[in-house]
């Protein structure tokens, strides 16, 4: 029995030692794993931190490089006199390698537009213009860039320019960046540069940049990153309903935009080309063309060794211009604006219904165009020179003077119970009202209709001062109109039957 006691007691203090054993090693093995779990997490923290510190890294350098596209806007301009006026592009860029250019930059304009707003002029618009608000629709969206139309609290329309939050680029940048608030920064350097360029190229055909808001788009700014350019409220450049209208009117959009291209061929800024040129970068305000959107557009002059560094590439045409003795490419932004000018706008809107008498001089500027043969001043010269002949009627010197005769003319009257006709191009979609030098052109054109029998002429006209005559086959009675006249044909006496 004693010796079963002792086997006992060995047996239990054998289990005791082997659990002590098992105890110690779970320990062990936990501490172990713990350990690995701890040194797992160090390691993802710090490879997090490496991700974090190399993405933003990369953001910098990217707002960087969209400060640098900036910095050659700011410059002062001068002209000759040593006035703040015009600066050649030349001199221009040969001051951005300058080392003191940094001191010259116009850094007032640049925390305005970054930091706040400030009302350089009386009329100038700001954050405090946006409060109380009323959107009214969106005009438009694209990558970068959403364009609302707003009422302001005193009703005057205006439109707003925006980072789009939900657009590509914002939505890529998030991507690559983990960044909201950097990448809405880094996307409204467009809206930072078109600021600058609204500010630099003036003209009647660019959009008048009313004001802007560095802060929030309601009016109470100060949120970092947001910027809302304000500018005058235009409507979309609409091509297809451009081709219905009369060549009058289409003549004018492509008059208005040679006469900007003249501009921005000579800019305060140096020869600006506008590399995104496209109808929807335009509106129209009161029927005349204006460019609004800048933010692609580049006064960079294109450095070379020879001519084939100078190769204008289209998709169906390629043209090589001279590489000048200063290393850049001879009047390239020109010609580039000139080209995209022809294939957008003047192949469809310019020969088409084109007056008689200007046929050989719209054929000689479409030759002159589309193959380059024409510079911006040769090609406005063209342009006003058609503009002079049908504002003033030299082109109708050749209508005898007797055409007239076959009316009876009513002053003072107008008429009443119309039967209306259509023509086409026409003012009116309910009848025919065509543009006229003179009661002499209207009577050409009644004479050429077989469904007219009379027109009428009133005070009112067209953008180049010409007359509205409506054309009708008939009316049932006169009424007084101190502003019109009517004229109607004479009738025919019936031809004598032969004996």
């Amino acid at each position: 029995m004693p010796e079963m006691g002792n086997s006992l007691r060995a047996a239990a203090l054998l289990a005791f030692v082997v659990l002590s054993i098992l105890v110690s090693l779970l320990i062990s093995s936990v501490q172990q794993f713990g350990a690995r779990i701890s040194d797992f997490s160090n390691a993802t923290v710090a490879a997090d931190e490496k991700e974090f510190a190399s993405l933003r890294g990369a953001l910098i350098y990217q707002l960087n490089e969209r400060r640098k596209e900036i910095i050659p806007l700011l410059l002062p301009v001068y002209d000759d006199d040593g006035d703040e006026n015009g600066l050649p592009g030349e001199r221009r860029y040969s001051l951005l390698n300058d080392p003191i250019q940094d001191s010259m930059l116009d850094y007032s304009l640049w925390n305005e537009i970054t930091h706040g707003s400030r009302k350089a002029h009386m009329d100038d618009m700001d954050c405090d213009s946006l409060v109380d608000m009323q959107a009214v629709e969106i005009l438009g969206s694209g990558y970068t860039k959403l364009v609302v139309k707003v009422n302001l609290a005193g009703g005057q329309p205006v439109a707003l320019k925006l980072v789009n939050e939900q657009g590509i680029d914002m939505g890529k940048c998030v991507e690559d960046f983990k960044d909201p608030r950097g990448c809405r920064e880094l996307v409204s350097y467009k809206l930072k540069k078109e600021i600058v360029l609204l500010q630099r190229l003036q003209h009647p055909n660019v959009i008048k940049l009313k004001g802007h808001c560095a802060g929030n788009a309601r009016g109470r700014g100060g949120e970092e990153g947001r910027v809302t350019v304000i500018l005058e409220q235009g409507n979309p450049l609409q091509m297809i309903q451009l081709l219905q209208s009369p060549w009058e009117d289409r003549f004018r959009v492509c008059l208005d935009l040679v006469r900007l291209l003249h501009f921005l061929s000579q800019s305060p800024l140096g020869s600006v080309a506008l590399l995104d040129f496209q109808p929807r970068q335009f509106v129209t305000v009161a029927g005349e063309l204006k460019l609004t959107d800048l933010d692609d557009a580049s006064a960079k002059e294109t450095s070379c060794r020879r001519d084939e560094d100078c190769t204008l590439q289209f998709p169906h045409r390629n043209f090589t211009l001279p590489c000048s003795s200063r290393g850049v490419c001879e009047g390239l932004n020109e010609k580039r604006n000139i080209y995209n000018a022809y294939r957008y706008f003047f192949t469809y809107l310019l020969p088409h219904q084109a007056p008689p008498g200007f046929t050989h001089l719209v054929d000689h500027i479409m030759n002159s165009t589309g193959e380059l043969k024409a510079d911006i001043n040769q090609t406005l010269e063209a342009f006003e020179h058609i503009l002079l002949l049908y504002k003033s009627g030299l082109h109708l010197d050749n209508l005898p003077p007797s055409i007239i005769r076959d009316f009876t003319v009513m002053r003072g009257m107008g008429t009443s119970g119309n039967a209306e006709y259509r023509c086409w191009p026409s003012y009116s979609q309910e009848g025919c009202v065509l543009s006229v030098h003179s009661a002499r052109e209207a009577a050409l054109i009644c004479n050429s209709h077989s469904q007219c029998n009379s027109f009428t002429l009133t005070g009112r006209k067209t953008w180049t001062g010409r007359l509205l005559a409506s054309f009708r086959s008939s009316f049932s009675h006169l009424v007084p109109d101190g502003t019109s006249e009517v004229y109607v044909k004479k009738s025919k006496p019936p031809e004598a039957s032969p004996a």
